[in-house]
């Protein structure tokens, strides 16, 4: 008898290339809550999955810092809209995973339990090519679950001028996920209960808005400092956007060597994004 097969690793696509023309500024270098859009957006698929993120940009165009071993590919044609990016970025991850969650820059509250959420839809060699959320009255293609085969349709789709989306769904097996079938995850339904992962910023307005909100409340532990604030009866919960804004919630010793974990994993990169939900330990060495 054999066992049964390991689930087929998961890649992400995150676009960047856009021209902003709403907002007026490339998104993928706006700041929210000490870190940047694109970096943030990376930072939180990464979590959510075990293959590689692909960062599809604008030829020559200049990003923010990302997380090491994120791949950057160029889109090979201008102003080619979104189909082009997600055929960039799957042909990307062509032979280096099986699905992949495709996202836009601009997701400053997405949460790795949507991203997980979506991808579980394409799991199975009989399951749909794309999974497509369809929530606050829209289709959501920039936040969706494709297979990476389809990069090669896409490409093909992009070189007819067949630029929208809904081409590409036409030619494919979607499963689209109504609220009601996202929330059916409990976990999802727990940490993200108002779907806010698929609110994006395209505006200065929209902008100031998820900028005027907190930081994800998570909980932040420190152990093994004498004199640090006791937090033995429990994790100290607050805002905080970034391992290294939990670091200055608890104001770490100054000259101690600190191992840090997110949810029990060891994290050296302090710029790793949190969500509601996690939990942070700082532990200081005597």
């Amino acid at each position: 008898m054999t066992g049964s097969s390991p689930p087929s690793p998961r890649g992400g696509v995150v676009l960047a290339g856009g021209r902003s023309t709403r907002m007026g500024a490339a998104k993928a270098g706006l700041e929210w809550h000490g870190s940047t859009l694109l970096r943030r957006t990376v930072g939180i698929v990464g979590r959510a999955v075990d293959g590689p993120v692909v960062v599809v940009r604008a030829s020559g165009q200049r990003l923010p810092d990302l997380p090491l071993g994120t791949l950057v590919v160029d889109d090979p044609r201008e102003d080619k809209g979104p189909v082009q990016g997600i055929a960039a970025g799957l042909t990307a991850l062509l032979g280096r995973a099986e699905s992949a969650f495709v996202a836009s820059t601009d997701l400053p509250f997405l949460h790795p339990a949507f991203v997980t959420r979506v991808l579980r839809a394409l799991d199975g060699p009989d399951g749909p090519d794309v999974a497509l959320p369809v929530a606050h009255g829209y289709q959501q293609p920039l936040a969706a679950g494709y297979r990476t085969g389809l990069g090669e349709l896409a490409s093909r789709l992009v070189e007819q001028d067949r630029l929208r989306p809904a081409f590409l769904f036409e030619a494919c097996a979607v499963l689209r996920l109504d609220e009601a079938a996202l929330r059916a995850d409990p976990v999802l339904a727990a940490l993200d209960p108002e779907l806010d992962s698929l609110l994006n910023v395209n505006t200065p307005a929209d902008y100031a808005t998820a900028c005027a909100r907190l930081a994800p409340t998570v909980a932040v532990r420190l152990v093994g400092a004498p004199g640090a604030p006791d937090l033995s009866g429990g994790p100290r919960l607050g805002p905080a956007a970034t391992i290294r804004e939990a670091a200055d919630a608890v104001r770490l010793p100054v000259g101690r060597t600190v191992a840090a974990a997110l949810n029990g994993a060891p994290v050296t990169d302090v710029t790793t994004p949190l969500v509601a939900g996690d939990e942070v330990s700082f532990l200081v060495a005597g």
